[in-house]
């Protein structure tokens, strides 16, 4: 079952194609394909395509094609007008603007929870179990502002935040983009453990890095000049991309190999 299903997606501004029929499909979670990455060079078109999924296509650009969730057409729906069966849940490469800066993780995480229904308490005690998931356990974690934790940080409170929103995709566009590289194996993990198995979100995750999708995403999208290149698995585009784009991106990851952590380019997802 396919919990994104995109057809024939286009997006222009000022008479500029950005995307032009773009295809592609997350499957639900449990089977091969829930965790699919986009993959491509900047202005590929990556983030716009993930900005279509949303419902949050920037002003002055014009999509058309099909965009559904869970069986729902949602193009060009923004997301406060979606139901909640509808609505990925997503996190972003900034997490400085996506938290409150003046308002405790801790509530931040708590919000979504509240909006379900859950009493304070309740609301309270799971976000304490949310973070101390994605690595930060503790009161006095929940109780600290964003700016007194540090970017590696602020991006796991994003991540708890989006669990917190129960749907059955996530939408990770570029997370690992800002961060070292021990702070992102540790949020690549901490996808790989909480998306893509039976009761958890489906993965829809967007990167320019093709190591870090390989260790994460069993399927691999990639785009170049707003057009899907190639779809195939994550080991046989490593093993064999059939297109140039493909090709290209395997090339330069082999020439940044030794700066990447050294399981990321054999081991592939798990």
């Amino acid at each position: 079952m396919e919990v994104l299903r995109v057809r024939g997606l286009t997006a222009s501004s000022d008479g500029r194609a950005l995307l032009r029929g773009v295809d592609l499909d997350v499957l639900a979670a449990g089977s091969p394909g829930a965790r699919t990455a986009v993959v491509g060079a900047s202005g590929s078109g990556k983030s716009l395509t993930a900005s279509a999924v949303l419902g949050r296509v920037p002003r002055g650009v014009r999509v058309r094609g099909s965009v559904r969730v869970c069986g729902q057409e949602v193009l060009a729906v923004p997301p406060q007008r979606r139901d909640g069966g509808s609505r990925p849940s997503s996190v972003g490469q900034d997490p400085s603007r996506a938290l409150h800066p003046l308002v405790a993780v801790g509530a931040q995480v708590a919000a979504p929870l509240r909006a379900l229904g859950r009493g304070r308490r309740a609301a309270h005690r799971e976000a304490l179990e949310l973070l101390a998931a994605v690595g930060l356990p503790g009161a006095r974690t929940a109780a600290a502002r964003p700016a007194e934790l540090s970017g590696g940080q602020r991006q796991r409170v994003c991540l708890a935040v989006a669990l917190a929103r129960p749907g059955p995709l996530l939408v990770a566009d570029e997370p690992t983009t800002a961060l070292d590289v021990v702070t992102q194996t540790g949020v690549v993990e901490l996808l790989r453990e909480r998306t893509g198995g039976p009761g958890q979100p489906a993965l829809l995750f967007i990167t320019h890095d093709l190591a870090v999708a390989a260790a994460l995403c069993d399927r691999v999208v990639v785009l170049q000049d707003g057009r899907a290149a190639e779809t195939t698995g994550a080991a046989q585009l490593l093993s064999g991309a059939s297109s140039a784009a493909g090709r290209g991106l395997v090339a330069a990851a082999r020439r940044a190999e030794r700066a990447l952590p050294p399981l990321a380019l054999a081991g592939g997802s798990r």
